[in-house]
């Protein structure tokens, strides 16, 4: 099995953990019914991503290809080529790989697919006379901005600069906004759990103490002919090749995943053993924290996992930490080895800062004072969950004083601990089983509808994209 799993580079790692600080592995309450590709996007679009624009490599000479070609009619709806380019545009900034046009070439195929799957909701969501209003969408793009810092209308400019259609990330945002209200009207009263459910759920896992649960990320890559599934194949190969280069699972998997845990970054959340596919069990049981799985055959197509985390039913102790921080930016992007004079003030703001601040209302009030770039509060934080790096800078400080100035491209922070306690993690709420029960319904409701609405849909392919 040792085949079948690659460590990931320190790349995706410090992607993953840079902005804010999120708990790793959190699940808001009813996340699968609310979350968007905005949030997934925010991870790392606003810094290291759109701080590199793609290389030449990925930029195609479209001057010899009709933009306005028609790729596939789906129910009268036109899909052409400019709208396959335009996604993977988007997936190459957002991703902040340089995605040469080999490997763009063997994503197409999968994004003419997905294109085909929002088509087939949108229609799905007039049918319904279901409409996302502009300002949810607008709203859903300002929280890209602001979770990364970003000043209003940044992200518009720089997809404007890659030549990038705002309308390519708007359909995306609106159709799964949109889905959800389809999930909700379909689900009806199995969107909501009960106390029975909860309570069989709950007696359950008490069987299940002593087992082992993992906290697992996937992708899954649906295949319809299983006796012809190479295309798929090769598809998630070139997916788990960018993955292990460094591109974000959360961005590839909102970008490419079938499932719908792709509303979620791909996350699962903890889950036992018998609500995995053996398959994906087998490698999960032999699979190092952070590495990306080869291809899963697993029924219906084939699963990408990457494991966040393993741990024991019932038996988990970890260090709840309580944050505050301050954030002092540069108003230009940080060369180490030629700062400019604006950075060398700022640094000198901040070590002031983290001598003088002596609780954490010190350093709201400094963090409002630059502006708020980033959340005072960036919520609960689990010490044994975040990069080594952090967890040395966290482990080594008292609540109530400053951390050292922590120097990045975008500025500089200080984090102070205002208090911490002890928690057991492998005791999951009422409030999280609920969640889990509609996260599963969720992706049943989901799945059987996608099937339906092909079933019934008027597919006619023109060309290759």
């Amino acid at each position: 099995m040792a085949d079948q799993m690659r460590e990931r580079p320190n790349s995706m790692r410090a992607c993953s953990t840079k902005t804010a600080f999120p708990p790793h592995g959190a699940r808001p309450g009813r996340r699968a019914l609310s979350f968007v590709l905005a949030a997934g996007l925010a991870a790392c679009v606003g810094s290291a991503a759109l701080a590199a624009p793609p290389g030449p490599d990925a930029e195609a000479d479209e001057t010899a290809v009709d933009q306005d070609s028609i790729v596939a009619v789906i129910n009268g709806t036109v899909l052409t080529r400019r709208d396959v380019d335009n996604r993977g545009r988007l997936f190459a900034l957002s991703s902040g790989l340089n995605v040469s046009n080999e490997i763009m070439a063997r994503l197409r195929p999968q994004i003419v697919r997905q294109l085909i799957d929002e088509r087939l909701r949108q229609q799905e969501m007039l049918s319904r006379h279901i409409n996302v209003p502009p300002e949810q969408i607008a709203a859903s793009i300002a929280d890209i901005e602001h979770r990364n810092g970003m000043p209003q209308n940044a992200l518009r400019d720089r997809l404007a600069q890659d030549g990038i259609s705002l309308t390519t990330l708007i359909d995306q945002i609106r159709v799964q906004l949109g889905w959800t209200q389809v999930l909700r009207e379909e689900m009806g009263s199995r969107g909501r759990t009960t106390a029975a459910e909860i309570a069989q759920r709950e007696e359950a896992l008490r069987h299940e103490d002593g087992k082992p649960q993992y906290m697992i990320s996937e992708i899954f890559v649906p295949v319809d002919d299983p006796r012809h599934s190479e295309n798929e194949l090769k598809f998630t190969e070139t997916v788990i090749q960018e993955l292990r280069n460094g591109a974000p699972f959360p961005i590839v998997a909102a970008q490419f995943s079938q499932s719908q845990t792709a509303l979620d970054g791909g996350m699962m959340g903890w889950v036992q053993e018998d609500s995995l596919d053996p398959q994906v069990v087998a490698v999960a049981r032999q699979m190092p924290i952070g590495a990306i799985s080869n291809p899963i055959r697993v029924a219906g197509g084939f699963v990408i996992a990457t494991l966040n985390g393993r741990r024991t039913v019932g038996h988990q102790m970890g260090t709840v930490l309580s944050l505050r921080q301050a954030f002092l930016p540069f108003t230009t992007q940080l060369n180490p080895q030629n700062p400019t004079e604006q950075q060398r003030a700022t640094l000198e703001q901040a070590t002031q800062v983290a001598t003088t601040a002596r609780s954490c209302a010190d350093l709201e009030a400094v963090n409002r004072k630059y502006g708020e770039k980033r959340p005072s509060n960036p919520g609960e934080l689990v010490l044994e969950r975040i990069n080594p790096q952090m967890q040395q800078i966290l482990s080594g400080l008292s609540d109530g004083k400053a951390s050292r100035p922590l120097v990045s491209t975008e500025g500089i922070e200080i984090l102070m601990i205002c208090g911490r306690q002890q928690r057991n993690f492998a005791q999951q709420t009422p409030s999280e089983i609920a969640d889990q029960l509609l996260n599963e319904r969720v992706e049943q409701t989901s799945r059987q509808l996608n099937r339906d609405l092909h079933r019934r849909a008027v597919i006619e392919m023109r060309s290759k994209a």
